[in-house]
């Protein structure tokens, strides 16, 4: 796919069409591995209006995952270390709003960037946890970069949570084993009339909803070796 790749990253004006192409690559990729999707949507996606997604991080196939789920263009923020990677940080530093969570100046062009690519319907996806936590955690503490982009764009919060990812396909090489991914679509979280003051609530309230939602699935509770009786809700802030 490369040399249509290159093509349709060369103006920002063809990421519809650039969105499409890896949506197709997504699906191939996800279902020849012998996954698929089962899907509970408490909100259904207006495909005219831009969306925070943040879906909890245990494996290399979320964001495949994420792909798949939305028609609608996603511009990711990711880390800048990916640009590293031989051919495919060619193509990710085109796309992706790259952040280095170390630099205030790479935190304010997120911004800049963000705001420049949200029109015509596209989206912004972000992995709050910021990292992909080891087995044993159930979830990671929340950065607080997609509330604040959210707040500043009056972008709804789609809370996400994927249960099977790192069951189905860990970082452990010696786990694993095709399946049905089943994903948990939350009601959104309505950010407008909300400003700074209110992000830390937000955080808070997106984090508990997954949290708890993670720790009432026993199969995803199983593959964190945590018991099952460990109820307390931990703050992310």
């Amino acid at each position: 796919m490369s040399p249509f790749l290159i093509v349709l990253t060369a103006k920002e004006s063809y990421y519809p069409t650039f969105w499409k192409m890896i949506r197709i690559w997504a699906k191939i990729l996800l279902y020849g591995m012998g996954f698929w999707l089962k899907v509970t949507n408490d909100e259904e996606l207006d495909r005219n209006k831009s969306y925070m997604f943040c879906p909890n991080h245990a494996s290399l196939m979320d964001p495949f995952v994420l792909i798949i789920l939305s028609k609608n263009p996603i511009v990711f923020v990711g880390k800048q270390e990916l640009v590293k990677i031989p051919v495919f940080g060619f193509f990710y530093k085109k796309v992706v709003i790259m952040v280095d969570r170390n630099n205030p100046e790479s935190r304010k062009r997120v911004y800049e960037m963000a705001k420049k690519r949200l029109q015509n319907g596209t989206s912004l996806g972000i992995f709050p946890e910021g990292l992909v936590p080891t087995e044993n955690v159930v979830l990671a503490p929340f950065k607080n970069g997609a509330f604040s982009l959210a707040i500043e764009h009056e972008m709804p919060i789609v809370p996400q949570v994927y249960y099977d990812c790192k069951r189905l396909f860990s970082w452990d090489i010696f786990k694993g084993s095709p399946g049905a991914f089943r994903i948990h679509q939350h009601k959104f979280i309505e950010t407008k009339g909300k400003n700074q003051e209110d992000l830390l609530y937000l955080k808070e309230q997106t984090f508990n909803l997954i949290y708890t939602d993670l720790l009432n699935d026993k199969k995803y509770m199983k593959d964190t070796n945590r018991p099952n009786n460990d109820r307390e809700i931990k703050s992310p802030i």
